[in-house]
């Protein structure tokens, strides 16, 4: 049964139309669409043709449509206290995106190159280096937590067969847009509270 289609949007040709509705599952899924390659390619080539109407459709929702000015990427970011379909981190998966934000930020602030990679190794040294009263994720839970990561696409991560540590991890600018710290002082500011005083169970996120 074709779906029913809203009357506002009866501009857009029927040939889109399906298109259309894989963009928006994607990005209010997983609140990014790549456009890499292949069906990605083509969807985000839609995508930007009707980026008005996506933009203004998520707007109600208390989301705004970011283009990437250097990848074809397209993040729906929830504006700060807007959006009531904001996801909810655990404490351990906030202390791993605040770290993979603070690696990501000294990375554009030190290199010349874009892409940010490191193992899960290096992580947890970082990790352990910012927060270094607090009990890291084991390496089964630190697994888990970046595959979820994963899935919200705020990194690109490839898990090692034998060795877990060598796990291969890419920081995606989505990371940073999703946490829109200004500064390295306003990200100090939010590690001080899992530094200091126990932290809540969980914490809320700017990821559909």
């Amino acid at each position: 049964m074709t779906p029913l289609w809203p009357a506002f949007w009866s501009h857009i040709p029927e040939a889109d139309r399906p298109a259309i509705t894989e963009i928006l599952g994607d990005l209010l899924g997983t609140g990014v669409l790549f456009g890499d390659a292949g069906r990605d390619q083509q969807l985000f080539q839609i995508a930007r043709q009707y980026q008005p109407e996506l933009a203004e459709y998520l707007t109600p929702l208390g989301i705004e449509l970011i283009p990437d000015p250097d990848r074809p990427i397209l993040q729906a970011r929830p504006t700060p206290g807007g959006c009531p379909l904001t996801a909810r981190f655990s404490k351990d998966e906030t202390l791993v995106v605040l770290t993979l934000w603070r690696i990501y930020d000294d990375h554009r602030m030190t290199q010349t190159a874009e892409a940010v990679f490191l193992t899960a190794n290096e992580l947890d040294a970082r990790l352990r280096l910012y927060f270094e009263n607090i009990d890291p994720p084991t390496p089964p839970h630190l697994d888990r937590i970046l595959a979820r990561l994963r899935r919200k696409r705020l990194i690109r991560y490839e898990q090692h067969a034998e060795r877990l540590g060598d796990s291969a991890i890419e920081v995606l600018p989505t990371l940073a847009r999703a946490i829109p710290f200004e500064s390295a002082a306003e990200w100090e500011q939010q590690a001080d509270l899992y530094r200091a005083t126990p932290a809540a169970d969980e914490a809320p996120a700017e990821q559909p």
